[in-house]
């Protein structure tokens, strides 16, 4: 046929695995927004929904924000082994489903976690050559407390409890691959979009690159 590669049939073939992209913050730091705005703009890229025992908000939904549970049908799932990580969260506990990870990461798909950086402390001891970690800060302590207050999603309390932990939440900064302060969404999505693009080129994510690179090797 013309036109055609000879060789494109018998050429090595280099696969990728998928990465695991674990975004941290404090509460109302802009995490969600940001994670959204990912996956709006990437269709190679789908997000690992957590299991947890909090209440469900007036706007979220069974299947696409979380999966929720009492706290039985949690401790049973961790107790299985059915768990990549958990943590118990402003009171509530959260967990990531092992399965739906693995396959995906074996199928060179990427898997994005929403989740605290005790969550992300056992995703690392448990795969750490595929997890990439971001640390999202807000701009500062006044405008947290604003954006945290505008969505008015939570009490007034909970909104004080949230702000209280804070201060424990950031000293989690250094464990994380990158750290990006959330003071202009559009930069922060652009930032956060060039970290994808340079982590799945990483070598060590490329199977079979060093079987593709014999063939020139072959040539000398």
């Amino acid at each position: 046929m013309p036109g055609s590669d000879p060789s494109a049939d018998t050429e090595p073939a280099i696969k990728r695995r998928g990465l695991m992209l674990v975004v941290s913050s404090p509460s109302g730091a802009g995490k969600t927004t940001i994670t959204r705005g990912l996956l709006e703009s990437d269709p190679d890229l789908r997000l690992s929904i957590s299991v947890t025992t909090r209440e469900r908000r007036p706007a979220e939904t069974e299947g696409v924000h979380y999966y929720f549970t009492d706290d039985a049908g949690f401790e049973a799932m961790a107790q299985n082994g059915e768990l990549l990580e958990h943590a118990r969260v402003y009171g509530h506990r959260y967990g990531t489903p092992r399965a739906p990870v693995e396959a995906a990461l074996n199928e060179g798909k990427d898997v994005l976690f929403d989740i605290d950086w005790q969550g992300a402390q056992q995703i690392r001891e448990a795969a750490r050559e595929d997890m990439v970690g971001l640390f999202i800060l807000p701009p500062s302590v006044p405008v947290l407390a604003q954006r945290l207050r505008t969505r008015a999603q939570d009490s007034e309390a909970e909104v004080t409890h949230r702000l209280a932990q804070v201060g424990n939440d950031v000293t989690h900064w250094s464990e994380y691959d990158y750290v990006l302060v959330n003071a202009d969404l559009d930069k922060s999505l652009a930032s956060v979009r060039a970290i994808l693009t340079a982590e799945r080129l990483r070598r060590n994510r490329q199977v079979g690159l060093g079987q593709f690179v014999k063939q020139f090797r072959a040539q000398s």
